[in-house]
């Protein structure tokens, strides 16, 4: 079967945490970290961070749809952070922290609202999700030094504190990604 790649861009808090998540799924065929959604051209990480850009710090994911679908992703963007913290997840905060779905047409836009709207209605979390909608917009590619990062430094204090027990916890969660649809 021929590959049929799609991309999806997605905010999930730091970066280097949605990257490290969704590199672990079969299907996917690479994951960019960039910034996204704010009104500044070819904002730095400083400026982003600094929360006055309206930039969101977002990976760029890149599937093959033959394998995982777009409403998979999704399913496992929702499991992999906590949606319903406006503008902060962990000790990070500020909106380039933000859940945010960045679609590429009403099909995906629909899909995000469905299945958006089912999570909320079914308990699956304790607080209603706070996720944004929007239509994407130009991709900024982050400093080459925050790509790949969990890999490249999983020693490093945050990768080891941080990152690697929200990968171990989405990987457990993944298992029963199913549920969430229910």
């Amino acid at each position: 079967m021929k590959q049929e790649i799609k991309s999806l861009t997605l905010g999930a808090g730091c970066f280097w945490c949605v990257e490290a998540v969704f590199q672990q799924l079969e299907g996917v065929k690479s994951v960019i970290s960039g910034y996204m959604g704010g009104h500044i051209k070819n904002p730095s990480y400083r400026e982003v961070c600094d929360g006055t850009t309206g930039h969101a710090e977002v990976c760029k994911i890149e599937y093959d749809s033959n394998i995982l679908s777009f409403e998979e992703l999704l399913k496992a963007f929702w499991s992999s952070h906590n949606p319903t913290t406006l503008n902060r997840q962990g000790n990070d905060s500020g909106t380039q922290y933000r859940s945010v779905i960045f679609y590429t047409n009403e099909i995906e836009r629909n899909i995000a609202t469905e299945l958006k709207d089912k999570l909320n209605k079914s308990g699956a979390f304790d607080q209603p999700i706070v996720t944004e909608i929007s239509p994407a917009e130009i991709f900024y590619i982050a400093e080459d030094y925050h790509q790949n990062y969990f890999n490249k430094n999983e020693d490093a204090p945050y990768c080891a504190f941080v990152i690697r027990p929200k990968l171990e916890k989405f990987k457990k969660a993944f298992e029963n990604i199913s549920e969430l649809s229910k």
